[in-house]
């Protein structure tokens, strides 16, 4: 929901600034609201686009991360019998 709301504060924003140049009037002219929804469709479809891409990528990046975390650990993790650490000699 946060990231919904994120985007869509960013869209509002971005489209008011390109579109809206006069705050003289209580009421959008007609070229501001053509203005606003074809900004805002452009947005739209993008942000479907990336979405799309998204959904495509997140199972190939999931199997991957559970590769990682499933392998055994390598030449830099612990080693398998650690050496007593040094102190004094027991009688």
């Amino acid at each position: 929901l946060r990231d919904f709301l994120l985007v869509y504060n960013r869209m509002t924003e971005l489209c008011f600034r390109h579109c809206v140049c006069n705050l003289n009037y209580r009421l959008l002219t007609g070229r501001e609201e053509s203005c606003l929804d074809s900004c805002a469709a452009r947005l739209v479809r993008a942000n479907h686009r990336l979405m799309g891409a998204y959904v495509g990528l997140v199972p190939a990046l999931l199997q991957r991360r559970a590769a990682e975390h499933g392998a055994p650990a390598g030449p830099s993790g612990p080693p398998a019998s650690p050496e007593p650490a040094p102190g004094p000699a027991e009688p």
